[in-house]
Protein backbone atom coordinates (compact mmCIF):
# COMPACT_ATOMS: atom_id res chain seq x y z
CA UNK A 1 0.00 0.00 0.00
CA UNK A 2 1.37 3.09 -1.22
CA UNK A 3 -0.08 6.47 0.13
CA UNK A 4 3.01 8.65 -0.56
CA UNK A 5 0.65 11.20 -2.81
CA UNK A 6 -2.01 11.88 0.34
CA UNK A 7 0.97 13.78 2.09
CA UNK A 8 0.39 16.28 -0.87
CA UNK A 9 -2.84 15.68 -0.87
CA UNK A 10 -3.42 16.59 3.22
CA UNK A 11 -1.26 19.56 3.12
CA UNK A 12 -3.14 20.92 -0.02
CA UNK A 13 -6.57 19.89 1.75
CA UNK A 14 -5.91 21.49 5.51
CA UNK A 15 -6.92 24.90 4.55
CA UNK A 16 -9.55 24.57 2.45
CA UNK A 17 -11.93 21.46 4.91
CA UNK A 18 -13.98 24.63 6.62
CA UNK A 19 -14.88 26.33 3.04
CA UNK A 20 -16.18 22.90 1.30
CA UNK A 21 -20.18 23.52 0.70
CA UNK A 22 -22.58 20.36 0.31
CA UNK A 23 -21.25 16.97 -1.31
CA UNK A 24 -22.36 16.59 -4.94
CA UNK A 25 -22.49 13.12 -5.40
CA UNK A 26 -25.60 11.05 -6.07
CA UNK A 27 -27.59 13.02 -9.39
CA UNK A 28 -30.24 14.88 -8.54
CA UNK A 29 -32.80 16.34 -11.69
CA UNK A 30 -31.47 19.53 -12.97
CA UNK A 31 -32.82 22.57 -12.56
CA UNK A 32 -32.13 23.64 -16.05
CA UNK A 33 -33.97 20.43 -17.38
CA UNK A 34 -37.00 20.60 -15.02
CA UNK A 35 -37.60 24.31 -16.30
CA UNK A 36 -37.49 23.24 -19.76
CA UNK A 37 -39.69 20.13 -19.11
CA UNK A 38 -37.13 17.88 -20.19
CA UNK A 39 -38.55 14.46 -19.62
CA UNK A 40 -36.49 12.09 -17.67
CA UNK A 41 -33.65 10.63 -19.08
CA UNK A 42 -34.37 6.35 -19.74
CA UNK A 43 -31.48 4.57 -18.40
CA UNK A 44 -30.70 0.86 -18.99
CA UNK A 45 -32.43 -1.42 -16.82
CA UNK A 46 -29.14 -2.99 -15.40
CA UNK A 47 -29.57 -6.05 -13.88
CA UNK A 48 -31.73 -7.38 -16.53
CA UNK A 49 -31.19 -10.35 -18.92
CA UNK A 50 -28.70 -9.08 -21.09
CA UNK A 51 -26.54 -10.85 -23.58
CA UNK A 52 -23.59 -12.71 -22.66
CA UNK A 53 -24.05 -11.27 -19.19
CA UNK A 54 -23.65 -7.46 -19.85
CA UNK A 55 -20.40 -7.50 -22.19
CA UNK A 56 -20.25 -6.54 -25.67
CA UNK A 57 -17.98 -7.56 -28.32
CA UNK A 58 -14.92 -5.12 -29.18
CA UNK A 59 -13.36 -6.07 -32.33
CA UNK A 60 -9.59 -5.89 -33.04
CA UNK A 61 -8.77 -3.14 -34.91
CA UNK A 62 -5.69 -0.16 -35.43
CA UNK A 63 -5.85 3.24 -34.14
CA UNK A 64 -3.51 6.61 -33.40
CA UNK A 65 -3.45 6.36 -29.95
CA UNK A 66 -3.16 9.11 -27.95
CA UNK A 67 -4.43 12.92 -27.90
CA UNK A 68 -2.60 16.53 -28.28
CA UNK A 69 -4.69 18.82 -25.79
CA UNK A 70 -2.31 17.70 -22.30
CA UNK A 71 0.93 17.38 -22.85
CA UNK A 72 0.32 13.78 -20.75
CA UNK A 73 -1.56 12.89 -23.78
CA UNK A 74 0.88 12.89 -26.47
CA UNK A 75 2.83 11.50 -28.90
CA UNK A 76 0.25 9.82 -30.68
CA UNK A 77 1.31 6.36 -32.05
CA UNK A 78 -0.13 4.08 -34.01
CA UNK A 79 -1.42 0.97 -31.61
CA UNK A 80 -3.23 -2.38 -32.41
CA UNK A 81 -5.48 -4.53 -30.19
CA UNK A 82 -7.50 -7.73 -30.36
CA UNK A 83 -10.73 -8.37 -29.99
CA UNK A 84 -12.23 -8.42 -26.31
CA UNK A 85 -15.47 -8.55 -24.48
CA UNK A 86 -16.45 -5.36 -22.53
CA UNK A 87 -18.60 -4.26 -19.70
CA UNK A 88 -20.93 -2.10 -21.38
CA UNK A 89 -21.93 -0.21 -18.48
CA UNK A 90 -19.58 0.75 -15.16
CA UNK A 91 -19.69 -2.00 -12.14
CA UNK A 92 -22.20 -1.08 -10.15
CA UNK A 93 -22.81 -0.88 -6.91
CA UNK A 94 -25.52 -3.93 -6.96
CA UNK A 95 -22.29 -5.64 -8.70
CA UNK A 96 -19.91 -4.68 -6.26
CA UNK A 97 -22.07 -6.06 -3.12
CA UNK A 98 -22.65 -9.03 -4.63
CA UNK A 99 -18.99 -9.66 -5.39
CA UNK A 100 -18.27 -8.09 -1.30
CA UNK A 101 -21.06 -10.71 -0.10
CA UNK A 102 -19.23 -13.35 -2.06
CA UNK A 103 -15.78 -13.06 -0.60
CA UNK A 104 -15.73 -10.44 2.50
CA UNK A 105 -13.18 -8.62 0.75
CA UNK A 106 -12.87 -4.83 2.74
CA UNK A 107 -11.76 -2.65 -0.12
CA UNK A 108 -8.61 0.38 1.03
CA UNK A 109 -10.76 3.07 1.77
CA UNK A 110 -12.41 0.89 4.59
CA UNK A 111 -8.73 0.11 6.32
CA UNK A 112 -6.93 2.17 8.53
CA UNK A 113 -3.07 3.23 7.43
CA UNK A 114 -0.08 2.11 8.80
CA UNK A 115 1.54 5.68 10.23
CA UNK A 116 5.04 3.32 9.89
CA UNK A 117 4.80 3.19 6.23
CA UNK A 118 2.86 6.34 6.00
CA UNK A 119 4.65 9.20 7.93
CA UNK A 120 3.53 12.70 7.35
CA UNK A 121 -0.06 12.46 7.48
CA UNK A 122 -2.33 13.93 9.75
CA UNK A 123 -3.85 11.89 12.60
CA UNK A 124 -7.22 12.48 10.14
CA UNK A 125 -5.55 10.93 7.38
CA UNK A 126 -4.85 7.70 9.15
CA UNK A 127 -8.65 7.11 9.25
CA UNK A 128 -10.16 5.17 6.91
CA UNK A 129 -11.41 7.56 4.49
CA UNK A 130 -11.42 8.19 0.81
CA UNK A 131 -11.31 11.59 -0.94
CA UNK A 132 -15.46 13.58 -1.62
CA UNK A 133 -16.09 16.40 -3.89
CA UNK A 134 -18.26 19.42 -2.28
CA UNK A 135 -19.05 22.28 -4.22
CA UNK A 136 -18.04 25.60 -2.85
CA UNK A 137 -19.83 28.82 -2.91
CA UNK A 138 -17.18 31.19 -4.38
CA UNK A 139 -13.22 29.94 -5.18
CA UNK A 140 -10.04 31.92 -5.48
CA UNK A 141 -8.13 30.33 -8.87
CA UNK A 142 -8.84 26.63 -9.39
CA UNK A 143 -5.17 26.05 -8.44
CA UNK A 144 -5.70 24.77 -5.18
CA UNK A 145 -7.89 21.53 -5.00
CA UNK A 146 -8.77 21.78 -1.80
CA UNK A 147 -11.48 24.27 -1.91
CA UNK A 148 -13.83 21.15 -3.84
CA UNK A 149 -11.74 18.27 -2.43
CA UNK A 150 -12.18 17.01 0.96
CA UNK A 151 -10.38 13.89 2.68
CA UNK A 152 -13.63 12.53 4.43
CA UNK A 153 -13.03 9.67 7.31
CA UNK A 154 -15.90 7.23 6.87
CA UNK A 155 -15.93 8.02 3.13
CA UNK A 156 -16.13 4.69 1.25
CA UNK A 157 -18.22 2.90 -1.14
CA UNK A 158 -21.20 2.07 1.04
CA UNK A 159 -21.15 5.61 2.42
CA UNK A 160 -19.58 7.27 -0.96
CA UNK A 161 -20.11 10.99 0.41
CA UNK A 162 -19.10 10.33 3.86
CA UNK A 163 -20.79 9.20 7.42
CA UNK A 164 -24.59 9.49 6.83
CA UNK A 165 -24.80 9.06 3.03
CA UNK A 166 -25.83 5.47 1.93
CA UNK A 167 -25.98 3.57 -1.53
CA UNK A 168 -29.83 2.51 -0.35
CA UNK A 169 -31.75 3.08 -3.64
CA UNK A 170 -28.81 3.62 -5.55
CA UNK A 171 -27.60 0.14 -6.31
CA UNK A 172 -27.98 0.99 -10.63
CA UNK A 173 -25.28 3.54 -9.98
CA UNK A 174 -21.66 2.93 -10.62
CA UNK A 175 -19.68 2.19 -7.49
CA UNK A 176 -17.30 4.67 -6.45
CA UNK A 177 -14.78 5.15 -3.85
CA UNK A 178 -12.34 2.64 -4.88
CA UNK A 179 -8.78 1.67 -5.79
CA UNK A 180 -6.91 0.32 -8.15
CA UNK A 181 -6.37 -2.69 -5.83
CA UNK A 182 -10.07 -3.26 -5.03
CA UNK A 183 -11.23 -2.83 -8.79
CA UNK A 184 -8.58 -5.44 -9.47
CA UNK A 185 -9.92 -8.00 -6.63
CA UNK A 186 -13.13 -7.87 -8.49
CA UNK A 187 -12.31 -8.08 -11.62
CA UNK A 188 -10.25 -11.44 -10.60
CA UNK A 189 -13.20 -12.69 -8.70
CA UNK A 190 -15.30 -12.23 -12.12
CA UNK A 191 -12.50 -14.04 -13.57
CA UNK A 192 -12.09 -11.26 -16.34
CA UNK A 193 -9.41 -8.13 -15.80
CA UNK A 194 -9.06 -4.73 -16.24
CA UNK A 195 -8.47 -3.24 -19.75
CA UNK A 196 -5.37 -1.96 -20.37
CA UNK A 197 -5.31 1.81 -21.63
CA UNK A 198 -5.16 0.93 -25.67
CA UNK A 199 -7.79 -1.63 -25.15
CA UNK A 200 -9.99 1.22 -22.89
CA UNK A 201 -9.31 4.10 -25.82
CA UNK A 202 -10.02 1.74 -28.58
CA UNK A 203 -13.26 0.30 -27.03
CA UNK A 204 -14.45 4.14 -26.55
CA UNK A 205 -13.45 5.32 -30.05
CA UNK A 206 -16.21 2.88 -31.44
CA UNK A 207 -14.51 2.81 -34.28
CA UNK A 208 -13.22 6.07 -34.71
CA UNK A 209 -9.02 5.96 -35.61
CA UNK A 210 -8.37 9.38 -34.61
CA UNK A 211 -9.31 11.17 -31.17
CA UNK A 212 -9.78 14.24 -32.99
CA UNK A 213 -12.98 12.93 -34.02
CA UNK A 214 -14.41 13.79 -30.24
CA UNK A 215 -12.41 17.39 -29.12
CA UNK A 216 -15.96 18.91 -28.20
CA UNK A 217 -17.57 18.57 -24.99
CA UNK A 218 -19.85 15.94 -25.18
CA UNK A 219 -23.93 16.37 -25.62
CA UNK A 220 -24.67 12.41 -24.44
CA UNK A 221 -22.48 12.02 -21.56
CA UNK A 222 -22.90 13.17 -17.79
CA UNK A 223 -20.31 16.42 -17.33
CA UNK A 224 -20.14 19.90 -16.11
CA UNK A 225 -21.96 22.35 -17.70
CA UNK A 226 -21.20 26.02 -16.50
CA UNK A 227 -18.21 27.37 -14.95
CA UNK A 228 -16.29 25.17 -12.83
CA UNK A 229 -17.05 24.06 -9.34
CA UNK A 230 -19.40 26.82 -8.72
CA UNK A 231 -22.18 26.80 -11.29
CA UNK A 232 -23.62 23.36 -13.17
CA UNK A 233 -26.38 24.64 -15.27
CA UNK A 234 -27.17 20.70 -15.72
CA UNK A 235 -28.05 20.66 -19.00
CA UNK A 236 -27.30 17.28 -19.93
CA UNK A 237 -30.08 15.99 -17.13
CA UNK A 238 -27.63 15.36 -14.49
CA UNK A 239 -25.92 17.25 -11.77
CA UNK A 240 -23.95 14.72 -9.76
CA UNK A 241 -23.21 11.62 -10.68
CA UNK A 242 -25.83 9.51 -13.09
CA UNK A 243 -26.98 5.95 -12.61
CA UNK A 244 -25.03 3.58 -15.33
CA UNK A 245 -26.53 3.20 -18.85
CA UNK A 246 -28.60 6.59 -19.09
CA UNK A 247 -27.09 7.79 -22.61
CA UNK A 248 -26.91 6.46 -25.60
CA UNK A 249 -24.25 3.80 -26.36
CA UNK A 250 -21.93 4.35 -28.82
CA UNK A 251 -21.18 2.57 -31.73
CA UNK A 252 -20.16 -1.06 -29.84
CA UNK A 253 -22.85 -1.21 -27.38
CA UNK A 254 -20.55 0.59 -24.70
CA UNK A 255 -22.71 3.01 -22.07
CA UNK A 256 -20.96 6.35 -20.00
CA UNK A 257 -17.10 5.56 -22.07
CA UNK A 258 -16.80 9.49 -21.87
CA UNK A 259 -18.07 11.47 -18.65
CA UNK A 260 -20.28 9.86 -15.21
CA UNK A 261 -16.67 8.66 -13.19
CA UNK A 262 -13.40 8.18 -14.36
CA UNK A 263 -12.53 4.34 -15.25
CA UNK A 264 -9.35 2.60 -13.76
CA UNK A 265 -7.20 0.72 -16.22
CA UNK A 266 -4.53 -2.04 -16.12
CA UNK A 267 -1.36 0.72 -16.99
CA UNK A 268 0.68 2.66 -14.29
CA UNK A 269 0.58 6.27 -15.00
CA UNK A 270 3.82 7.34 -17.20
CA UNK A 271 4.98 9.37 -20.37
CA UNK A 272 3.01 7.43 -23.14
CA UNK A 273 6.08 7.77 -25.27
CA UNK A 274 7.87 5.07 -21.95
CA UNK A 275 5.59 2.68 -22.24
CA UNK A 276 7.36 0.88 -25.04
CA UNK A 277 7.23 0.54 -28.54
CA UNK A 278 4.77 -2.72 -28.65
CA UNK A 279 1.30 -1.37 -29.14
CA UNK A 280 0.08 -4.83 -28.94
CA UNK A 281 1.84 -4.43 -24.92
CA UNK A 282 0.40 -6.03 -21.51
CA UNK A 283 -0.72 -4.49 -18.54
CA UNK A 284 2.13 -2.43 -17.46
CA UNK A 285 1.41 -3.79 -13.90
CA UNK A 286 2.85 -2.89 -10.49
CA UNK A 287 1.46 -3.11 -7.16
CA UNK A 288 3.60 -0.66 -5.19
CA UNK A 289 2.82 1.97 -8.35
CA UNK A 290 2.00 5.46 -7.35
CA UNK A 291 -0.89 5.95 -9.94
CA UNK A 292 -2.61 3.93 -12.74
CA UNK A 293 -4.40 5.78 -15.36
CA UNK A 294 -7.87 6.30 -15.79
CA UNK A 295 -9.50 7.35 -18.75
CA UNK A 296 -12.82 9.06 -19.62
CA UNK A 297 -13.35 11.69 -17.50
CA UNK A 298 -16.02 12.45 -15.32
CA UNK A 299 -19.34 14.41 -14.26
CA UNK A 300 -16.70 17.17 -12.89
CA UNK A 301 -14.94 17.92 -16.36
CA UNK A 302 -15.65 21.29 -18.08
CA UNK A 303 -14.58 23.58 -20.71
CA UNK A 304 -13.04 25.83 -17.87
CA UNK A 305 -11.49 22.55 -15.94
CA UNK A 306 -10.38 19.23 -16.32
CA UNK A 307 -11.89 18.73 -20.68
CA UNK A 308 -10.88 15.18 -20.41
CA UNK A 309 -14.89 14.14 -21.93
CA UNK A 310 -12.44 12.52 -24.40
CA UNK A 311 -11.42 8.86 -25.76
CA UNK A 312 -7.73 10.27 -26.01
CA UNK A 313 -7.70 11.75 -22.49
CA UNK A 314 -5.49 10.12 -19.62
CA UNK A 315 -4.73 11.41 -16.09
CA UNK A 316 -2.55 9.36 -12.66
CA UNK A 317 -4.85 8.42 -10.31
CA UNK A 318 -3.17 7.39 -6.92
CA UNK A 319 -3.21 3.45 -6.57
CA UNK A 320 -4.67 3.84 -2.94
CA UNK A 321 -6.57 6.68 -3.02
CA UNK A 322 -10.69 6.15 -3.53
CA UNK A 323 -12.28 9.02 -4.79
CA UNK A 324 -16.01 10.22 -5.43
CA UNK A 325 -15.29 10.26 -9.09
CA UNK A 326 -13.31 7.36 -9.82
CA UNK A 327 -14.69 3.65 -10.88
CA UNK A 328 -14.13 1.11 -13.13
CA UNK A 329 -15.18 -1.99 -15.38
CA UNK A 330 -13.97 -5.10 -16.71
CA UNK A 331 -12.94 -6.79 -19.72
CA UNK A 332 -12.40 -10.79 -20.58
CA UNK A 333 -10.37 -11.72 -23.66
CA UNK A 334 -12.31 -14.46 -24.93
CA UNK A 335 -13.16 -15.68 -28.43
CA UNK A 336 -15.87 -13.16 -29.90
CA UNK A 337 -18.92 -13.87 -31.45
CA UNK A 338 -20.73 -16.49 -32.21
CA UNK A 339 -18.69 -18.33 -28.97
CA UNK A 340 -20.72 -17.90 -26.09
CA UNK A 341 -18.61 -16.63 -22.73
CA UNK A 342 -16.98 -18.96 -20.17
CA UNK A 343 -19.32 -19.54 -17.28
CA UNK A 344 -17.69 -16.79 -14.79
Amino acid sequence: MNRRPLIVLAVALAAGLAAAGDALFLARPSARATEANTAPRRCLAVGSEEPNRGMVWVPAGDYAEGDTVYPEEGPVTPAHVHGFWMDRHEVTNAQFTAFVTATGYVTQAERSVDPATHPGLTAEMLEPGAVVFSMPKTVDGTEDISQWWRYTPGANWRHPAGPGSTIAGHENYPVVEVTHADALAYARWAHRALPTEAEWEWAARGGERRASMDHDQPANANTWQGVFPVMNSGEDGFVGLAPSGCYPPNRYGLYDMIGNVWELTADVFKPRHESGDDPDRTPQRDENSAQYVIKGGSFLCAPNYCARYRSGSREGQEADLAASHVGFRTILRAPGPPAALPAS
